[in-house]
């Protein structure tokens, strides 16, 4: 009955009126998946970002590896912010990074805020550093023991002359307290590796907000003197060799000694998550430690953990 029904309408509709209600049952089965397409396409690109904050002393390698980690997953979106190891740390917590990048390791401070978070800090060791104590090439000084940097840094000693240098007025770099590589140098330099320890930077010293700006200062004062992490060693800048003291040789701030361990500035570099990564972090961080990513360690100046390790 109900099909004898419909077929006496249909027998009644307009000609003009059945191909309209077909041009319009057409465009809406093709609009329909276009709007699909378009919102999986936005999902899709949600999925595929990937947000590193923290330490500048491998932001280079970071970006290096991203480079290449690029080539073969090319809708991977990978945003790349430096600041410092505190700067990452904050960022991870605050769940503003997928991953941080830092040059030391979790403060207690940090563990306790993830614990109060909910939150569980993962970390990935993924290479070695020496940490490099730079004067401009024309400062005749090319080699100093730990307790004469210590001078230098906390300002005990403030001309270059009290170490065979010119009769020059020190200028002191360092990062800002934010920094790891700040903390790692204060800890093992000025306070000998006592945690608990009182020694501070000297109030003369200029903080400055990244390697690189230290970098820049140098090349063009002769007064200076800063530390920075080996990638970022160059041609313009003199690396000083450093004895751990008097009774030591002098050792330069080279890849070899710091696999040996007889430059005694260096230290572990990580990449730290909020609890197992998963999906494109989990993939990126698998890369980074990779014999491919190692490599890359190595092409930007820093130590291979698989070189170390051996």
């Amino acid at each position: 009955m109900i099909y004898n029904t419909f077929q006496s309408n249909s027998h009644e509709t307009d000609p003009k009126t059945s191909i309209f209600l077909i041009i319009i049952l057409l465009f809406c089965l093709l609009i329909i998946p276009a709007g699909c397409s378009r919102s999986n396409e936005k999902e899709s690109s949600k999925s595929q970002s990937l947000q590193i904050k923290g330490s500048d002393t491998i932001v280079n390698l970071v970006q290096a590896w991203a480079e290449e980690y690029s080539k073969a997953n090319s809708s991977v979106n990978i945003g790349i912010t430096g600041g410092g190891s505190g700067t990452g740390f904050a960022a991870l917590l605050n769940s503003t990074c997928d991953i941080a990048m830092s040059s030391r390791l979790a403060e207690e401070k940090e563990i306790k805020i993830a614990t109060e978070k909910k939150k569980v800090l993962k970390e990935f060791k993924i290479g070695l550093d020496g940490l490099v104590v730079i004067v401009h090439p024309e400062n005749p000084v090319s080699q100093l023991t730990l307790d004469q940097v210590r001078d230098i840094f906390m300002g005990n000693k403030t001309n270059w002359k009290d170490f065979a240098g010119n009769d020059l007025k020190i200028v002191i770099l360092s990062r800002e307290s934010n920094s790891g590589t700040h903390m790692f140098f204060k800890e093992h330099v000025l306070r000998r590796g006592n945690k608990k320890g009182k020694e501070e930077f000297s109030t003369r010293a200029l903080l400055m907000p990244s390697s690189q700006t230290i970098v820049n200062e140098l090349e063009q004062n002769p007064h200076a003197v800063g530390y920075v992490g080996m990638g970022y060693i160059n041609p313009r800048l003199k690396a000083v060799a450093i004895a751990k003291n008097a009774a030591t040789p002098f050792v330069a701030p080279v890849i070899e000694n710091v696999i040996n361990d007889s430059y005694p500035i260096s230290r572990p570099l990580f990449l730290y998550t909020n609890g197992e990564p998963s999906g494109i972090a989990r993939s990126f961080i698998d890369y980074a430690l990779s014999a491919n990513g190692q490599i890359i360690v190595r092409k930007t100046d820093f130590v291979p953990i698989r070189k170390a390790d051996k």
